[in-house]
């Protein structure tokens, strides 16, 4: 419990009195809390007035505890105060200590430190004498070298001058050793002048061995018999000397064998294209020849690869005059020759230097030429010979001379034919006249038509086109695969145009020229079941043309060298199948339309204003029944889903509205008329929601059956129009078709029979309307115009008049009961009366069948 606080001098009496204040009711506060924490220790140990009994008991107890507590407050005071005491004892005595184990250190120091200098000067004549050792001992191991330097290069002089080079390879690796030790004194005249006279000795043997190697193919070998022996103890000499000597022997060896050759094949009479053949039959021949005398070689020399290395530069050199100095272009045949050799040749070539060893002689290598190439096994080859060499290269470094190959990555494949890129020019237009003409010849012998027993519905020169480019691709790939396959490539590009411009000319045309587009006829396509069976075939033929064209640029990709690859792409053809397939089913779709024009006419020339009474659907219907169940199911069976979609797509977008249009054709349509041609429009709605069906293609027809029934309602809703009554039939134009044009309503009064007169007061009452139609004023003289497209269906103007809106229900009531009191046309004008209002779910009209 805080009692006070002390307070500054500086305050006043009043702030003394706030701090006061301040304490004092903290402390009240505290002295509350220990109350209130009593009361509630004492209510819990005496509940009842019957426990105060225990009152002695407890303050007895309580009086213990607090005696025992002081006692050990008591003792943990003493306890304190003697560690206090103890605690600086121990402090001194350590400091003690400290003080004395530095002194111990110091005069530890102190006593190694004369041990070191008693040391020394024991050891101080010792050294000396090692020093004096030491030198004494590399004087004599140099000097003994030395002597056996001298011995070893006079010895070596005997040696070259006598020609002993199977002794003087060996003797040149010792004394190479023995100058290596002299490194250090090539400031010694004796030392320069030892080295100076060995060099001497190298260039000697040098000229020897050069001078003996001129005699090898010369015949000298069979006149004297150790020659060769000779010389194989030569290359061991040459093997110890630079490798510049051996490279200097092995080039000039190569150069004399290839004189021969360069003196043959230079001549006017070999020097020709069609003697390519015989320039590999030449070295192949040589090498065989001569593979017993070219034994003297070491292994590690391969002398024959880089002889092959320099026959073919010089050889390629050699054709590249030729083709260049030709006066006229090669002949094709001749050219591919010439070239197919060499690809053969190199071929060899990298077969046998292409990593399997030196263990087969070349002509092995030449004698396997008729057997395939395995792709797996040549690359299991070179990774093998890399693997040994890196093997090689970690290991024994002396073993490196046995098996580097010189210029080893060489690359012996192109070496050769690839001087042959620029001229093969010929080679392509070659192709690709022959692609052209196999081309004609495939298109003339089309039948253009099916087998019964055929499982595809594609032309069969379309294939045929496709195999003669893969045969064509795949021998230029055989002969090369740069820049003259890209430009085979091409020449594929415009076959494949040059086709889908036949299956385009092949597509049956309508009216062209002035006339036809006068008359209207530009469209009119006239076909054949025939003709419709062509046309699916050449649907189906660009689609797969399309999709092999694809294959085939992804072929050629992979083929060709990967700096040329970007540029295969068969976009271009793929779109020129593209177009030829949408123009197909366009043209599938005129024709159709084509036949339907005999049935529309009949239409027009019903005559509809003197109609007597409704009866079954008119025969003009009948027969578009009849044309679509005779092309409908052919197409259907022929065309693929998606292709069959966009035909009907197409044929509802033409259908629908022309025979919208087609009512305003007609000539003057009595209430009877309008009838009958309500109860024909309905036929002909169900039976262009029946084409799915009808082909058996059933998927996505959701939106063609949309389509229809939007299209064919607009007809309906026109008919329900001409049998409105006269003083309600601007009314019903406007709720029934918003979207019709002046023209068009005044077309309707003549249908209706109206005399001009009567137009006029009506045409002016629509005018006064503003009924929301975009319009400009009618005059009564003028004639009316048709639509040539279909208007698009739109939602009811919203801004209509007071009255026409009041009167929206009367109308579509008038307008489902038109023609109910002439009960002389029977049952079907029941029945087309019923129809008037089938899309309607409330109004009058529809409570009566509801009643």
């Amino acid at each position: 419990m805080v009692v006070g606080n002390a307070i500054p001098s500086e305050l006043g009496s009043s702030s003394y009195r706030e701090l006061d204040r301040a304490n004092q009711n903290e402390n009240r506060a505290m002295t509350g809390e220990l109350c209130d924490y009593a009361q509630d220790y004492i209510n819990q140990m005496f509940p009842t007035e019957a426990s105060l009994s225990g009152v002695e008991p407890l303050m007895q107890k309580v009086h213990n505890e607090i005696r025992i507590v002081d006692a050990e407050i008591l003792a943990a005071v003493r306890q304190q105060s003697n560690s206090g005491s103890k605690a600086k004892e121990d402090l001194a005595a350590a400091t003690s200590a400290v003080k004395e184990l530095m002194y111990k250190v110091r005069e530890i120091k102190s006593k190694a430190e004369q041990s070191e200098a008693m040391v020394q000067e024991i050891c101080r004549d010792i050294k000396k004498l090692d020093f004096a050792k030491k030198h004494i001992t590399t004087t004599i191991t140099a000097l003994h070298r030395l002597t056996m330097l001298v011995s070893a290069i006079e010895q070596l002089q005997v040696m070259a001058s006598k020609r002993q080079y199977k002794e003087a390879s060996a003797q040149l690796e010792a004394v190479s050793q023995l100058c290596s030790h002299f490194d250090g004194y090539r400031d010694n005249p004796k030392i320069t002048e030892l080295r100076d006279k060995f060099k001497n000795i190298k260039q000697i043997l040098k000229s020897h061995v050069f001078s003996d190697f001129s005699s090898l193919g010369t015949g000298k070998e069979t006149e004297e018999t150790n020659l060769l022996q000779h010389l194989s103890d030569a290359c061991l000499v040459v093997d110890a000397l630079e490798p510049s000597v051996r490279e200097e022997l092995v080039k000039n060896f190569c150069d004399k064998e290839l004189i021969s050759y360069q003196q043959i094949f230079e001549g006017a009479e070999l020097a020709k294209l069609d003697k390519t053949e015989r320039r590999y039959a030449w070295v192949k021949r040589r090498l065989r020849t001569n593979e017993e005398i070219w034994k003297i070689f070491p292994a590690s020399w391969h002398v024959d690869y880089l002889l092959c290395i320099q026959f073919c530069k010089l050889t390629r050199t050699q054709l590249e005059d030729i083709l260049e100095n030709l006066k006229e272009k090669p002949d094709v045949g001749t050219l591919l020759m010439a070239l197919q050799r060499t690809i053969e040749f190199e071929e060899e070539l990298a077969d046998k230097f292409g990593g399997s060893g030196s263990s087969r002689t070349i002509t092995d290598g030449f004698e396997e030429t008729d057997k395939p190439e395995n792709n797996n096994q040549t690359v299991l080859d070179i990774r093998k010979k890399y693997e040994k060499r890196l093997a090689a290269h970690q290991g024994n470094q002396d073993d490196d001379k046995d098996l580097a190959v010189p210029g080893a990555g060489f690359n012996f494949r192109g070496i050769i034919s690839s001087c042959f890129e620029p001229h093969l020019t010929v080679y392509v237009e070659f192709e690709e006249k022959t692609l052209m003409d196999n081309l004609e010849k495939l298109v003339q012998e089309e039948t253009w038509d099916m087998d019964d027993g055929s499982q595809t519905s594609i032309l069969s020169s379309s294939m045929q086109v496709f195999l003669i480019i893969r045969r064509s691709l795949k021998r230029c790939s055989a002969l090369t695969k740069n820049q003259t396959l890209l430009n085979l490539f091409k020449v594929f590009q415009r076959v494949l145009k040059a086709y889908a411009t036949k299956l385009f000319m092949k597509l049956p045309k309508g009216g062209t020229g002035i006339v036809a587009a006068a008359t209207g006829m530009d469209g009119h396509i006239k076909t054949s079941d025939k003709d419709e069976r062509m046309i699916c075939y050449i649907v189906n033929t660009a689609e797969y043309c399309h999709k092999t064209a694809e294959e085939l640029a992804d072929n050629v990709s992979k083929i060709i060298d990967t700096q040329l690859a970007d540029a295969v792409d068969m976009s271009e053809v793929q779109d020129e199948f593209s177009a030829v397939i949408t123009k197909a089913l366009v043209t599938l779709v005129n024709g159709l339309e084509t036949k339907f024009d005999t049935e529309m006419l009949t239409m027009t020339r019903v005559s509809w204003g003197t109609l007597e009474s409704v009866g079954d659907q008119s025969e003009y219907v009948t027969n578009i029944k009849m044309i679509l169940n005779g092309s409908i199911p052919v197409l259907g069976s022929l065309l693929s889903p998606v292709y069959f979609q966009f035909f009907l797509d197409k044929l509802a977008s033409s259908l629908g509205p022309r025979f919208y249009l087609n009512i305003f054709k007609c000539k003057q349509i009595s209430e009877t008329g309008a009838q009958q041609m309500l109860l024909d429009t309905q036929a002909v709605k169900t039976i262009l929601l029946d084409i799915p069906s009808l082909g058996k293609q059933t998927s996505g027809a959701a939106s063609y059956s949309k389509f229809v029934s939007r299209e064919m309602s607009k007809a309906e809703a026109l008919l329900k129009v001409i049998l409105s009554p006269i003083d309600s039939v601007a009314d019903t134009y406007s709720v029934l078709l918003p979207e019709g044009t002046p023209s068009e309503f005044q077309r309707i009064l003549e249908l209706k029979g109206l005399k001009k007169a009567d137009q006029q007061t009506i045409l002016e009452d629509f005018n006064k309307r503003g009924s929301g139609i975009s319009q400009a004023p009618i005059a009564t003289s003028a004639v009316p115009v048709i639509p040539a497209v279909a208007p698009t269906p739109a939602p009811v103007v919203s801004q209509l008049s007071g009255a026409v809106i009041a009167s929206r229900e009367d109308v579509l009531t008038r307008a489902a009961a038109l023609g109910r009191g002439a009960a002389t046309t029977g049952f079907k004008r029941f029945i087309a009366l019923t129809e008037a209002a089938k899309d309607r779910t409330d109004g009058p009209f529809r409570k009566l069948f509801n009643a």
